[in-house]
């Protein structure tokens, strides 16, 4: 079957988590990355990134959900991490600086030739990356693909650039522009992911790494969706009151778009769910996938 691609304008919307301690949480992404509290009922905080200059409240980014005693399981499919894009290098540079000065710990610091990177985890272990892309025209390319490296990053020529023009709000280390560049998910089985990311989706293959990590994408980006067996090839899915990722938003430019998802899904007998939010499916290591319409940011 010839491949059909996704709408090349989809991007990654909202990360959706499932919390222990609600009240923790929102203060870690509010008060230390500095994230907009967007909103707060019950059991649910909605949070996004500081607004820009002119604008009322920056775009969601995360949707959390308390479910007290929630925890999270070694050796479990999920999220990896999930990657916060900002709008350039000065913009990182000066989030790193800030954060270190609060004190954060770092996971690590990569330089992937596409992006350069940081690494660091919320108190309840969830994966984050915070990273800027380099030009899209100094993307390094292979055998069709992009070429996602895994370099020591300079750090040192990084941190001199945090006193450059950027973005970020005064005290704030997200910077104002800030959006959801990807999601890294573990999976079970690569055979059976790409069967669903990119047959059924319609994602393209942009790289992949050592037998183990498939990258995905809408448009050209380097990827919206990383895949891995790192935990373990055949790993279990979470329990279902686990602690860690409920879904991730795709966001599509238009209901004929996702209509056309929805058929190939229909086709690959991949179970729907009708939500007020949009149409959630689950890959086959039961990750989710909420399939969105809504107005989408400039081109990754």
């Amino acid at each position: 079957m010839a491949h059909d691609p996704i709408d090349p304008a989809t991007r990654v919307g909202a990360v959706h988590l499932t919390v222990a301690d609600l009240p923790r949480a929102v203060a870690f992404y509010r008060d230390r990355l500095g994230m907009a509290l967007l909103s707060q009922e019950g059991p649910v905080a909605r949070l996004g990134a500081a607004a820009g200059p002119g604008a009322a409240v920056g775009p969601e980014l995360l949707v959390l959900t308390e479910s007290p005693g929630a925890r999270h399981l070694a050796g479990r499919t999920g999220l990896y991490h999930f990657a916060l894009l900002t709008p350039s290098r000065a913009d990182l540079a000066r989030s790193v600086h800030l954060l270190a000065a609060a004190g954060q710990r770092f996971q690590g610091f990569s330089d992937h030739l596409v992006s350069e990177s940081a690494y660091l985890a919320d108190p309840e272990g969830n994966g984050i990356e915070i990273y800027r892309d380099r030009p899209r025209e100094e993307w390094p390319r292979e055998n069709g693909g992009y070429v996602l490296g895994l370099e020591p990053l300079d750090l040192e020529g990084l941190l001199e650039e945090a006193d450059r023009p950027a973005s970020v709000a005064e005290g704030a280390p997200l910077a104002a522009g800030t959006v959801m560049g990807h999601v890294h998910l573990r999976v079970a089985d690569l055979s059976s992911a790409e069967a669903f990311y990119v047959e059924a989706l319609g994602l393209d293959v942009t790289a992949r790494y050592d037998r183990s990590a498939l990258f995905v994408s809408a448009g050209g980006y380097h990827h919206h969706v990383g895949l891995n067996i790192w935990g373990g090839a055949g790993a279990p899915p979470p329990p279902s009151d686990g602690a860690g990722l409920r879904h991730f938003e795709l966001v599509l430019p238009h209901a004929r778009a996702r209509d056309r998802v929805l058929e190939r899904l229909t086709r690959a007998a991949v179970a729907l769910e009708e939500t007020d939010s949009g149409v959630l499916a689950r890959d086959p290591s039961r990750n989710g996938v909420m399939l969105t319409v809504g107005t989408n940011s400039p081109a990754r």
